[in-house]
């Protein structure tokens, strides 16, 4: 008896471990890449530029709206393995010495209407609800168009780089004394694994900045594809939906319509789509001290009328990014400092220099990427559905007060 229980039971796990190696499938390797998309290009305003817009140079590269926006396509590896995606941004100064807002974008693909066709002329943004949206073209869908999906917003610093050399007349007597030297540059990296779809095969990488110098700044950026090193660990395919952007890459306005609407998209959710989330990132921009670059304002994210997401986005650590801000402007402010005197401790009214790039500001600093909130809609089912972007107490543009928030949100589910 005791034989016979033994050979069941080697029969049995032998039959397990045939069965286990039969359901794992093998997946061949592609092998980990990074692809330098940007190698220290120049993305400046050059109006007066002899051609070289709109189409791709000697390196693949095309400058739309007079430089101020740099393209490529790209080639990426289709995994069947899982793979990390990494995005690596580099910023320098090439001689514009402000805080600027930029962003990384891929243009979807399923799109006929993009940012290129535009700038080449072969297409415009599709008409917009004047009631719906006022002036703000291309901020939504539309017919045959789908707005452009951030895959990194980002603040330039004030002059990291071109004025980063100590002895340089502008700079060399505001660097504090906690701070050794100024920075080079500024770079900034995340994980973006959840657009891979967006970008395998081939796409249009590109980087814009909000420069009106000649001079701008010099971009780099690259992406790094880590594959998966086990045989039968298969990809895990994301689709990602774009449902907002009121980045104004390509002349349009300055979005201040949430001074006074909130702005809401329709979209729909396909059946398969599993583990549904809300990506949003979003930035507050303009006004002087008392507007909605350094008020906090709250945003209210919702889904057919539901509230899904409440929060107020601020960035108050701006002073530890000091390094990278060479050329940001410096007054004195006087208080009651606490030091070691000859007796001890003692206090005196001393002046202190404060920096502009230190005040905290609507989430972001100057010299910061922003990484995006992530909302789980759960129990959301396929089908039509609306998202809302709110931002109750915004300020509208009055006069040389832009105010105005970037926002781009995207719906992203698992296969």
């Amino acid at each position: 008896m005791k034989i016979l229980t033994l050979i069941l039971t080697l029969f049995i796990a032998t039959a397990s471990t045939a069965a286990t190696k039969t359901s794992h499938k093998e997946y061949a390797a592609k092998g980990s890449t990074t692809i330098k998309v940007f190698d220290k290009v120049n993305v400046h305003y050059a109006p007066n530029a002899l051609g070289g817009f709109n189409e791709a140079d000697a390196n693949g590269i095309i400058r739309l709206v007079n430089g101020r926006i740099i393209l490529k396509k790209i080639k990426v590896p289709h995994y069947e393995r899982n793979v990390k995606v990494d995005i690596k941004t580099t910023i320098a100064s090439n001689g514009d010495r402000w805080d600027k807002s930029g962003s990384v974008f891929v243009l979807p693909r399923h799109s006929a209407v993009n940012l290129l066709s535009i700038a080449q002329g072969k297409a415009k943004f599709p008409e917009i609800d004047t009631l719906k949206l006022e002036h703000m073209r291309g901020i939504i869908a539309g017919k045959n168009y789908l707005p452009t999906i951030e895959l990194m917003r980002f603040m330039t610093p004030f002059g990291v780089g071109f004025y980063s050399n100590n002895n340089d007349t502008l700079t060399s007597k505001r660097r504090p004394v906690y701070i050794p030297k100024w920075e080079d540059c500024v770079q900034w990296q995340q994980d973006i694994t959840d657009r891979y779809s967006l970008l395998e095969d081939e796409a249009y990488v590109g980087v814009f900045i909000d420069t009106w110098t000649e001079q701008g700044y010099l971009a780099s950026v690259e992406l790094k594809f880590t594959e998966s090193n086990i045989s039968c660990d298969r990809m895990q395919r994301t689709q990602v939906l774009p449902l907002i952007n009121t980045v104004y890459y390509i002349g349009q306005e300055y979005p201040d319509i949430f001074a006074r609407k909130a702005v809401t998209t329709d979209f729909t959710l396909p059946k398969n789509a599993k583990n549904v989330r809300v990506k949003y990132i979003v930035t507050g921009h303009g006004g002087h001290d008392g507007g909605d670059e350094f008020v906090q304002k709250e945003n209210v994210l919702s889904v057919d009328g539901k509230e899904v997401y409440r929060f107020t986005p601020w960035r108050d650590d701006c002073a530890s990014f000091r390094r990278f801000n060479p050329a940001t402007g410096v007054w004195l402010e006087k208080r009651v400092a606490s030091y070691i005197g000859e007796k001890g401790y003692t206090e005196k009214e001393v002046e202190e220099p404060v920096a502009s790039s230190d005040f905290s500001r609507s989430n972001w600093c100057p010299g910061t990427d922003v990484v995006p909130e992530e909302v789980a809609l759960e129990g959301i089912t396929a089908g039509k559905h609306t998202f809302t972007v709110d931002i109750p107490k915004a300020q509208p543009i009055n006069g040389d007060e832009m105010n105005h928030w970037l926002v781009s949100a995207y719906l992203v589910w698992d296969e």
